[in-house]
């Protein structure tokens, strides 16, 4: 069935009414960037005042959950840590709760603090944020693997170098145990004016050296959504997720039994929505932000 465009006011009464909890992504739906989309802010008061539950679900694992808090209010938004999910607090519950993650053991991760801090608050020591020194071909001797790595966690890094996917090669070549965690796959990241390389475009590098198969914890993957449905008790059918990708937001959703509502304010066009090939969501429209009108 194709989705259903929302495009008048009574179409904004309806849908909403029709669920308690909605699910966020955060680019591209609530900002781009560091700018907020048109009249979001108002949408998210609106939602609130009607005492919608509201979940930000993000596969960027740059940002800690508290992090996450600090942008909202820069920008203008209120959000709790108790309302952030995103790929990197997922995998910290998962290493803590599910794996069992030894003690004794680190994490070597390439990425940003927003993982490391994840991480290190469920008491999960990291490694491999000093790797930052030149390599070439005469010191790669240098490199070697280390019986304290029990996990790689690999996230967006846009400070990755030869040097940390080296290390990260050699732990999970040489050292059996050692797990492969990506906080997600996504092909591309939106940002600013463009779309530019994502996660999984540089995690291609370590899949195809190691001969390995991480662990994707981040949408549309089972073990982020199994998170998220146990931590929030979710009514699959009085809950939405909103997003502005197909392969990730949307399919995230679908595989969650939710309904689904892809924005055009990011990566997905209306055509990519309406091919019978994609995913396909519930409903579709222009931009959250024009669920404000429902505010007036």
């Amino acid at each position: 069935m194709p989705p259903t465009l929302l495009a008048t006011r009574g179409d904004y009464e309806a849908f909403v009414d029709r669920y308690d909890t909605f699910l966020f992504d955060c680019d591209g739906v609530i900002w781009r960037g560091n700018i907020v989309i048109d009249n979001v802010p108002a949408t998210l008061d609106m939602l609130r005042k009607r005492g919608k539950r509201l979940i930000f679900v993000t596969n960027n694992s740059a940002t800690s959950r508290r992090d996450y808090v600090g942008k909202f209010a820069k920008l203008g938004m209120q959000a709790a840590v108790e309302e952030i999910f995103s790929s990197a607090y997922a995998t910290a519950v998962y290493l803590r709760d599910v794996v069992g993650f030894a003690s004794d053991k680190k994490a070597y991760v390439i990425g940003g603090s927003g993982i490391r801090n994840e991480l290190e608050e469920v008491g999960i020591a990291t490694v491999g944020q000093d790797d930052t020194a030149a390599i070439s071909l005469a010191t790669l001797g240098d490199v070697e693997p280390s019986a304290d790595v029990g996990a790689v966690v690999f996230g967006i890094d846009y400070d990755i170098s030869y040097r940390k996917l080296a290390n990260a090669h050699v732990n999970l070549t040489q050292n059996p145990d050692c797990l492969f965690i990506a906080t997600n796959d996504d092909r591309t990241l939106p940002g600013g004016k463009h779309v530019y390389p994502g996660t999984g475009a540089l995690l291609s590098t370590l899949i195809h050296s190691t001969q390995r198969t991480p662990l994707v914890m981040g949408k549309p993957n089972t073990p982020m959504l199994d998170c998220v449905m146990q931590k929030f008790h979710l009514d699959p059918a009085r809950s939405c997720m909103v997003g502005d990708r197909l392969d990730t937001d949307i399919l995230f959703g679908i595989k969650g039994g939710v309904s689904t509502l892809c924005v055009l304010t990011g990566v997905a066009d209306e055509a990519s929505v309406l091919s019978p090939s994609a995913p396909q969501a519930t409903y579709y429209m222009s931009s959250l932000g024009d669920l404000f009108e429902l505010a007036q």
